[in-house]
């Protein structure tokens, strides 16, 4: 203590001096309560360290004292205090050095420090909040004040570091659900055809480009008996892993060995577009997973070129002729999962050498651009018919730089997948 200070003038009731290493000593049910409140008192004066462990004994605060700043900094980093009563006139470094010190040091840095001096002016208040101090207690020092200031100082200290911690475990578990996002993504990738069946006949083209990590949108071809191609584009209503997982078991329902797109029982029989998605509605109503989904499904006769369709609510296909026609292919019914209330209707259409055939999502038509509006399916169409004199592939990049350019490059609030068919062989074709 200095020559400026004075020894505080009301100390708390009863006194308890420090023990032979220099802590104050707790009954074990005060140890108990108070495992998480621990004091680190620092200052020169035995008697303000014997009367500043009483006042927080009387809480049941556990106390180490320190009687310079080398201690101070030496009995932090070995106790790690919850909070420490440090004096600002020191023999060896003065308090604002201690702060400094326990600041840089990352161990020791969240440890809130309440300075205790006899220096009352303002600015030497001002430099100890500075300096990176809570709290400001002046001498002579009250009990109910001192306490006060602890209490609420430990409170604020508990909630900062339950909120901390509370923040490490939503950033491990963001961490965990960002994994499991990309392993269904990698899943989901798997489930989209690595390259087209052989056909001289046929050459297709597509592109997926998801909302998030995984979608609801699915699409296959299949080589099926009889020279035919089968080809379906699936979008599960909702976004994220829980449509993904949807996606995942129409996949498995609509391979060829699973009795719904080749009749079972060794047949060579091939379910016609009308009845794949009349027995999809029954396995797959909307109770069993709480979701619906749309669904184009095609067959295409590699040597013919007879294309047999049906649709479930989904984006009508669009047909545009080699000559540049347009023909939307409008045939079908409503969405699956709901019991088989409206019939499904079937269309069928012949291609001929350079007709082409685009399957789409909605999220292309309902792409957001200037002033939230959408490209709308007219613009949709419009932009297809336009890619008939460059390449499937080239084709499918243009509509995509097209939606990019529209959007302004924003991320789609919906999945994104074009399938392009173009049909080369048939009866023209030999």
């Amino acid at each position: 203590m200095n020559a400026d200070e004075q020894p505080p003038d009301k100390p708390g009731s009863g006194s308890h001096p420090p023990g032979a290493h220099d802590s104050a000593t707790l009954s074990a049910e005060q140890v108990s309560d108070v495992l998480d409140d621990s004091v680190l008192v620092v200052d020169d004066n035995p008697v303000n360290l014997r009367i500043l462990t009483s006042i927080l004994s009387t809480k049941g605060f556990a106390s180490t004292v320190a009687s310079n700043g080398t201690q101070a900094l030496e009995r932090a980093a070995a106790t790690a205090p919850d909070l420490m009563l440090l004096d600002i006139m020191l023999p060896d470094f003065d308090g604002y050095e201690v702060c400094a010190r326990m600041k840089a040091d990352p161990e020791l840095s969240h440890i809130p420090i309440i300075f205790l001096s006899g220096l009352t002016e303002a600015r030497d208040k001002v430099n100890g909040l500075r300096a990176g101090a809570v709290d400001y207690i002046t001498k002579p020092f009250d009990p109910s004040e001192v306490l006060a200031r602890v209490q609420a100082q430990l409170r604020i200290s508990k909630l900062s570091r339950s909120l901390i911690t509370a923040n490490r475990e939503l950033e491990q578990k963001q961490r965990d659900l960002a994994e499991g996002l990309r392993a269904a993504a990698d899943i989901q990738q798997s489930l989209i055809p690595r390259s087209p069946p052989a056909s001289r006949n046929i050459e297709l083209a597509w592109r997926f480009v998801p909302c998030e990590q995984v979608g609801g949108d699915i699409f296959n071809v299949m080589t099926l008996p009889g020279d035919e191609l089968g080809l379906y584009m699936v979008d599960v209503s909702g976004h994220g892993v829980p449509a993904a997982m949807v996606t995942v078991s129409i996949v498995q329902s609509l391979l060829p060995q699973s009795g719904i797109v080749v009749r079972p029982a060794g047949s060579d029989d091939v379910t016609s577009p009308a009845k794949v998605i009349e027995l999809l509605d029954y396995e797959y109503p909307f109770e069993r997973f709480g979701k619906f989904f749309t669904i184009s499904y095609l067959l295409l006769d590699d040597k013919t070129g007879v294309l047999r369709y049906a649709n479930a609510a989904h984006p009508h296909p669009v047909l545009i002729r080699a000559d540049g026609t347009i023909e939307l292919l409008t045939e079908g019914g409503t969405i699956v999962g709901l019991g088989g209330m409206v019939p499904v209707e079937e269309g069928q259409v012949q291609l001929h050498p350079g007709d082409r055939v685009y399957l789409t999502t909605d999220g292309l038509a309902e792409l957001n651009g200037p002033n939230n509006e959408e490209f709308g399916d007219e613009r949709l169409v419009d932009l297809l018919s336009q890619q008939n004199d460059i390449s499937l592939q080239d084709a499918c990049d243009e509509v995509l730089t097209t939606l990019r350019t529209w959007s302004n490059g924003a991320t789609p609030d919906d999945d994104i997948t074009l399938l392009a068919i173009e049909y080369r062989g048939g009866p023209e074709a030999t």
